[in-house]
């Protein structure tokens, strides 16, 4: 009885103490594996097996890299004449899923995944291939700091081969061309990171949409897209000539048939259209779409020039003989004829859905292979149904509004949306490339200009040499101006600062803008209203943090990026350190920024009783050679900002997942349990008070 009772007792510590004990560990999820495969005498397969525990997943070579997204898996192959690689690093289909962290479709692998590189073997003699990967693996709360593993595999020669120096390009893979290559990820529903129309859908998409509700919203935009061009100069009007077509048709059944065909041809021809784009271009072509400046550069310029031929400046029109030889076609009947004149009516028309169409195809190529054709049917679907409801239909068409002047204020009013939808492209490439030309205050600015001239435009104050003369203002579209206007209203305050977060998706980081009052009364704040202190204009800091130029805190909070720069700041000023193990591609540790540090408790802790300190784990930075350290975990050299306080934490705290937040004394000394990730705010201020509390008692 009492063996059974003591078993009991062992059992419930055991069963309390292993929280405690998994709270503080290094995670190894992920097992690597390598073998080779002879395809042939001169040929050889490599192969990369990941042994994945659960729940953790491994990213997919496809996914964008951070800030956007993860740390994509990643081989780099050491350069030798003795091979040759033959094409890319291929892996198996990966699961695909929307994440609502990184707002982002991302690919990953659970369980297994066995990557594989043919290479041809070009020496005689047997040699060995060696290179390193690199990977980075989450499970729901938490992101593990990118890895590194050495890899080799002992190859043996071939005795046909002609020995000699193959291209170098084809030897080895450069890390920066990996890299290039490897950066890709369809983006959610229309753009999100390369496209204006994929910005409409991010707001839904924050509110949780999975990926499926995400193609279900680029449908319904789409579709909205479709309505639109039917409001415009070169297609309303031909809504009672072509239903007058059917119409002349003796037999009804045969004329609604007829009607019906027309439609069908009508969906038909634009999802081929973006089937076409979709095969083409594809989902791997996102990598490059949604990166380089070229594209981004190429899409500004093609809205811009979409934007202009609906403000009046010309017009785009298809060759004549294209539309004369289809028209031809048309005049036969019956299933082909009715076939050619949808074909036709899509080729007269261009000049007006040009615009529109090109918008939705730039729009969806850098994403999923099914969002050019989601797209084009749900545009193509809105498109053709007035034109087969009134022909089934015919006495609708007395209640229809007369053509007029108002057909092309609808093609202005879309020149400017246009405008004003462009700038996110050349916003993209400006903020990759750091060019400067396009700060947050800047495309407000534009914006404002934009939505402003078009409210002047909507109430007849703006006028096109193409517009007819305005006597009155209609109801509707008086309302349309009150609503652009005060949408202007809206935007205002963000020229000073204000977060305007309906935009957020929309809109250069809140880091680019320059006159930010927020930042400004929080400096004052900290000037004259904390009783001054610290070295500089009321800085709490005692230098100037290392690397503050290119990383940062949030919340305006002031800190430190180099840990024994803090921990000197921390002797100095006798206060305990905060310590943020965090990355760049963090979600968690973003998440809990803005919903735990955000809290004004929170901050006014951090602000004035620690001495912060942010250490990246994946910043890829590379430390001056005074600073490098050789780690006493695995015994290589750490050359870089990520690299050294990855190493830091797995050495220091035995445990290597971000968020993680560590308090120290003055001394370095750990003061209380250190915590991971927890949304509860409660929590997190019972965690600072405690470290508090203990700093004091030893001092």
């Amino acid at each position: 009885m009492k063996n059974s009772l003591k078993s009991v007792i062992l059992l419930i510590l055991l069963a309390v103490s292993l929280p405690l004990i998994s709270g503080a560990q290094v995670f190894k999820p992920v097992k690597w594996t390598f073998s080779t495969k002879q395809i042939s005498a001169g040929e050889v397969q490599l192969i990369f097996s990941a042994n994945i525990d659960k729940p953790w997943h491994l990213y997919s070579q496809d996914v964008p890299p951070p800030p956007d997204g993860p740390v994509p898996t990643s081989f780099f192959f050491e350069k030798s004449a003795d091979f040759k690689t033959i094409g890319k690093v291929k892996e198996p289909k990966a699961i695909e899923e929307f994440d609502n962290q990184f707002k982002i479709t991302l690919k990953y692998f659970a369980d297994k995944a066995v990557f594989t590189q043919n290479i041809k073997v070009l020496s005689a003699k047997d040699f060995k291939i060696t290179g390193y990967l690199e990977f980075m693996c989450c499970d729901d709360t938490q992101c593990l700091a990118p890895e590194t593993i050495d890899f080799e595999f002992n190859i043996k020669g071939n005795p046909e081969a002609a020995v000699g120096v193959p291209d170098e390009k084809e030897t080895a893979v450069a890390p920066e061309e990996v890299v290039k290559d490897t950066v890709a990820v369809a983006a959610d529903t229309l753009v999100k990171s390369d496209s204006t129309a994929k910005e409409e859908v991010s707001a839904a998409n924050a509110g949780g949409l999975d990926k499926d509700s995400s193609l279900w919203m680029l449908f319904f935009f789409s579709f909205l897209a479709g309505l639109a061009a039917i409001l415009t100069p070169c297609v309303f009007p031909m809504i009672p000539m072509t239903v007058t077509f059917f119409l002349k048709e003796k037999d009804k059944v045969k004329a609604k048939a007829q009607a019906l065909i027309y439609g069908v041809s009508i969906i038909l021809i634009y999802t081929v259209i973006g089937t076409v784009v979709a095969v083409t271009l594809g989902a791997n072509f996102a990598n490059f779409l949604s990166t380089h400046w070229l594209p981004n550069v190429l899409f500004f310029l093609i809205f811009m020039f979409f934007a202009a031929s609906f403000l009046g400046m010309f017009e785009i029109t298809l060759p004549s003989w294209m539309i004369n030889k289809s028209d031809a076609q048309a005049d036969r009947g019956g299933i082909l004829g009715s076939f050619f004149m949808a074909f036709t009516l899509v080729l007269v028309s261009f000049s007006c859905t040009g615009p529109i169409v090109g918008a939705i195809l730039v729009a969806s190529a850098g994403g999923q292979v099914l969002e050019p054709i989601i797209g084009m049917l749900g545009f193509s679907l809105a498109f053709a149904l007035p034109f087969t409801l009134f022909a089934f239909f015919p006495r609708w068409l007395n209640n229809m509004p007369k053509s007029g002047g108002w057909l092309n204020s609808v093609k202005v009013v879309l020149g400017f949306i246009e405008l004003a939808l462009g700038l996110k492209f050349l916003s993209i490439a400006d903020q990759t490339y750091h060019w400067g030309i396009l700060d947050r205050e800047i495309y407000l600015a534009f914006w404002i200009i934009i939505f402003t001239l078009m409210g002047f435009y909507l109430l007849g104050k703006l006028k096109f040499s193409h517009d007819s003369d305005l006597k009155f203002i209609s109801v509707p579209r008086l309302a349309m101006a009150i609503a652009t206007f005060t949408f202007v209203a809206y935007m205002i305050p963000g020229m000073f600062g204000a977060p305007l977060q309906a935009l957020s998706g929309y809109l250069p980081p809140q880091a680019t803008h320059d006159f930010d009052l927020n930042k400004i009364v929080r400096d004052n704040i900290q000037v004259y209203g904390s009783g001054g202190g610290g070295a500089e204009h009321g800085s709490t800091l005692c230098d100037k943090p290392k690397h503050g130029d290119i990383l940062h805190l949030p919340h305006g909070l002031e800190g430190y990026f180099d840990y024994e720069q803090a921990l000197a700041c921390a002797e100095q000023q006798q206060k305990p350190i905060f310590i943020d193990f965090t990355g760049h591609g963090c979600v968690n540790c973003r998440e809990m920024e803005a919903r735990v540090w955000s809290d004004p408790r929170v901050l006014k802790k951090l602000r004035e009783e620690f001495v912060l300190v942010a250490l990246y784990v994946d910043d890829k930075t590379e430390l001056p050679e005074s600073e490098w350290i050789t780690s006493t975990y695995d015994g290589k050299v750490k050359k870089t900002i990520g690299k050294k306080y990855a190493d830091f934490q797995i050495s220091r705290f035995n445990i290597n997942a971000q968020p993680y937040y560590v308090l120290l004394d003055a001394k370095g000394e750990l003061l209380v349990p250190a915590k991971a990730y927890d949304l509860d705010v409660d929590k997190f201020l019972e965690f600072l008070d405690s470290g508090l509390a203990e700093f004091k008692k030893r001092q």
